[in-house]
């Protein structure tokens, strides 16, 4: 299959973060019953309206001692996706579709799920400059099959995904990736704007404890101590015990790049068969997150919460 080739002038021109003063357009594809962290970047997404307009949010698949198979993942990210939204009275009709019942095992043969058709018609309705922003935080079949679908969307979508590890790491077998290799090494070839930003060596920094939960979560509102509670029962003794909340950088990113998320223009990876990164500098540019400022970060989704649970009392 062949792809829309972009010129360099105009990759280099998308690739540029989101600006600061602006609202941006975005669906979000979230692998939510995985881990913890999915649902804070949904809470974090959507307590952010006034510079994000989260249009929809896909369930994608995952398989882990917390499913039976991708499947069954899908569809329990699915259901934890209605929870949240029933805790801050958002609608989930016309809002939340089912995404790929398994990962992508042919490039012939995409998934077209609800969500892959969904992204396939909003980027459709995109423009140069207001393209979409695809910002995915599990597994990235659902947004690769709508690429395979309609490859014009290339033209009117900006990729953020979190996948992989820091390319300094001794491989980039991170969840998200491992589980959808094929899917992942298609979306480094195929020419899409893109966002990488990488889980170990970078947002492997976004830890937070139960005490913190405790003071700047709990009591925030139904949401808050929904969130407080899934934090609490993931793991049993928090005793000197840091759990990472990985994916609100993706949405951080997208709220605050020149402090939250610190990036860089690189040439894109090649991802090998044997789940490793490989260099070409021949190859085309995508953006490269090396740091991010957990400070910044949590800051802002705990001051979202707190105004959010004040304005609602």
């Amino acid at each position: 299959m062949s792809f829309p080739k972009m010129s360099e002038d105009i990759l280099l021109k998308k690739l540029t973060p989101p600006d600061p003063h602006s609202k941006v357009r975005m669906v979000l594809d979230t692998d939510t019953f995985n881990e913890i962290d999915d649902q804070f970047a949904i809470v974090y997404a959507l307590q952010s309206q006034d510079k994000l307009n989260v249009e929809a949010i896909y369930a994608a698949p995952f398989h882990n001692n917390r499913s039976s198979g991708p499947e069954n993942g899908m569809e329990k990210s699915y259901d934890e996706i209605l929870r949240i939204l029933k805790r801050i009275n958002v609608v989930s009709e016309g809002f939340v579709y089912k995404g790929s019942r398994g990962f992508l095992e042919s490039k012939n043969d995409p998934y077209r799920s609800e969500a892959a058709l969904d992204i396939v018609e909003r980027a459709m309705s995109a423009t140069e400059d207001e393209p979409l922003y695809v910002v995915a935080i599990g597994a990235i079949t659902n947004v690769v099959s709508a690429i395979l679908i309609e490859p014009e969307i290339i033209d009117k979508i900006v990729v953020v995904w979190l996948g992989g590890h820091a390319f300094h790491w001794s491989d980039a077998k991170e969840f998200n990736l491992k589980q959808d290799v094929l899917a992942t090494q298609i979306l480094f070839d195929c020419g899409v704007p893109l966002v990488l930003i990488p889980c170990m060596g970078v947002t492997s920094h976004l830890l937070t404890t139960l005490s913190e939960i405790e003071k700047f979560v709990v009591g925030k509102g139904e949401i808050g101590d929904f969130l407080a509670k899934r934090f609490a029962e993931y793991h049993q003794d928090h005793y000197a015990y840091s759990k990472v909340i990985w994916d609100i950088s993706a949405i951080a990113y997208l709220l605050n790049s020149e402090e939250a998320v610190l990036t860089q223009i690189v040439h894109s990876p090649i991802l090998t068969d044997q789940v490793t990164w490989s260099f070409d500098s021949s190859r085309h540019f995508i953006r490269y997150a090396h740091h991010v400022n957990r400070d910044v970060i949590f800051k802002d989704l705990f001051t979202k919460l707190a105004k959010e649970s004040s304005v609602k009392m």
